[in-house]
Formats: C-alpha cells, sequence, structure tokens
C-alpha cells in the first residue's frame, strides 16, 4: 500500500534507463569535441564526424533502443529526464508521464538524444525513487 505523499515508481524498467544513461555518456564524450552544424564534411576536414550529425555505432545503437521501446516506456523516459532535469519533482510522475505523452510529436530517441546533460538527468530522477544504475542488475 502506499502512503500519501509517497512517489510513484516509474514504469520502465531501471536496467533500460541505466542503458540508455550509459549510452548517452558515451555518445556525449564523443560529442563534446565539436558543437553540430549544418556544415558539409567535404570542406570542414571531417569536423561534423565528431557532432551528433555523425552516424556513431553508439548513437544507432541507443536510437534504436529507444524507438524499440512502447509509447508507455518513451513516455515514461522522458518523464524521467524531466524530473532529473527539474520541471516536475518525484511526487509529479503520473503527471509527468501524462505530460510526455500529450506533447509527443516526431521521434522519443531525437527528442531525448538533443537534451543535454541527458545521463545525469536520469541519473538524478532514479536518485529521487530510491533507485540507481549502481544496484541494477547486470553491473559489475
Amino acid at each position: 500500500m502506499q502512503r500519501e505523499n509517497e512517489p510513484d515508481m516509474p514504469e520502465i524498467a531501471v536496467e533500460k534507463v541505466c542503458f540508455v544513461a550509459s549510452m548517452s555518456r558515451q555518445i556525449e564524450a564523443v560529442d563534446a569535441g565539436v558543437a553540430p552544424d549544418a556544415s558539409n564534411p567535404a570542406d570542414d576536414e571531417e569536423a561534423v564526424a565528431l557532432t551528433s550529425a555523425a552516424d556513431l555505432p553508439a548513437r544507432r545503437e541507443l536510437t534504436q533502443f529507444i524507438d524499440a521501446m512502447d509509447a508507455d516506456e518513451q513516455d515514461s523516459l522522458v518523464a524521467l529526464a524531466w524530473i532529473g532535469r527539474g520541471d516536475f519533482e518525484a511526487g509529479d510522475w503520473r503527471s509527468a508521464v501524462k505530460e510526455a505523452g500529450s506533447r509527443r510529436e516526431g521521434k522519443t530517441s531525437a527528442y531525448l538524444l538533443a537534451m543535454p546533460l541527458l545521463p545525469d538527468y536520469l541519473e538524478d530522477a532514479l536518485s529521487a525513487f530510491d533507485q540507481s544504475c549502481e544496484d541494477a542488475p547486470g553491473r559489475d
């Protein structure tokens, strides 16, 4: 039985959230070198290869992973990012998920991967629910 004012637990597996956070952190490390732009690789000495326009295996894998989630999981992932960013409190979980669903336009993966500090937001949100990637199954 849930106590009053206790946050609801997210309906997405912690392992999935941690996978997204981990992969996002890898992508951030590669993307940190050059700000994304609409330049042409033929005349910028391939600098675009370090931006979000690059076809990195990690980015592709993460995009496919998020796109393969059902709508409820995608909404939960967005809601967690918003909670971690401070747009919502953990106690507003249901409202955040509902808002994520109602605002969905285009691919959730594109929205999330464009969000600076995504891994930090996801980890902060898990912490608000007394969860952690360190405790996730499959972690060594």
